[in-house]
């Protein structure tokens, strides 16, 4: 995995959110394109969001590159280009939330702060939680902040998420024992989908109308109004005209 090997903060932070989600093999690839693309925070700020979703496409839950080119955003203008390297500094960007501020924390900057993810979460569960069902994260969180490596918490949350997929493996999946436990939704026929096949359409026709969008992606007519709406809320797209096409900055609104 190559962002276990740099403590550059925004390298691990682009591959924090491209783990939400989304298997690893899937991230490994991505990862590298993206970095070769995109190889500072100042190049992703600068970048025109159509090119940042291009590199993006596959990895899916597009919103995310959204997430991440506005953290770039941020960091550039709010802090001169430096990275923060606080939890509650990091927390405070644009679509960070508690796990990723502390990762990104832990991992580059040696905060020693309670993190939990699927994988940590099943190391507890299954060691502390035998023939417990609906576990919280609330009850777990103590027993993690009371294990803690102090001196070496990269390494140690390193450990435990490698020891949480062996676990797995090895076991019915303690981690299906969570109250926050939940099956990713199936993609196919998903509205998920339809939002991947309407930007994809955009992507390479701007100016695309719903018409045209009709014609080459079978959905019910009020289904594309909603979802093109929605896009366009989330900073997505930009209408103009009767056409669509990617919102690549404020001069397009």
């Amino acid at each position: 995995m190559p962002w276990r090997e740099t403590r550059d903060p925004y390298a691990v932070l682009v591959s924090e959110i491209m783990l939400q989600q989304t298997q690893v093999e899937r991230v490994r690839f991505k990862y590298n394109e993206f970095l070769e693309r995109f190889p500072s925070l100042a190049a992703l700020a600068s970048a025109p969001l159509s090119d940042v979703l291009r590199v993006w496409q596959g990895l899916g839950y597009n919103r995310r590159a959204i997430y991440l080119k506005r953290c770039a955003e941020e960091i550039v203008a709010q802090h001169n280009g430096i990275f923060p390297a606080t939890v509650q500094e990091l927390q405070a960007l644009p679509g960070i939330g508690p796990y990723t501020a502390r990762a990104v924390a832990a991992f580059c900057f040696g905060v020693a702060e309670p993190l939990i993810e699927t994988n940590i979460r099943t190391v507890f569960i299954h060691f502390f939680f035998h023939g417990h069902d609906k576990v919280s994260d609330r009850t777990i969180m103590p027993l993690i902040e009371t294990t803690l490596d102090r001196d070496n918490p990269r390494e140690w949350y390193y450990a435990l998420m490698d020891y949480g997929a062996m676990l797995k493996r090895l076991h019915p999946n303690p981690g299906q024992r969570s109250r926050h436990y939940t099956r990713q939704s199936r993609f196919e026929g998903s509205n998920r989908q339809l939002r991947s096949r309407l930007l994809r359409q955009i992507m390479a026709q701007p100016g695309i109308t719903v018409k045209q969008l009709l014609e080459m992606v079978p959905a019910e007519r009020d289904l594309v109004y909603v979802n093109l709406e929605a896009m366009q809320r989330e900073g997505f797209l930009v209408k103009q005209g009767r056409g669509y096409r990617i919102f690549d900055g404020p001069t397009d609104s």
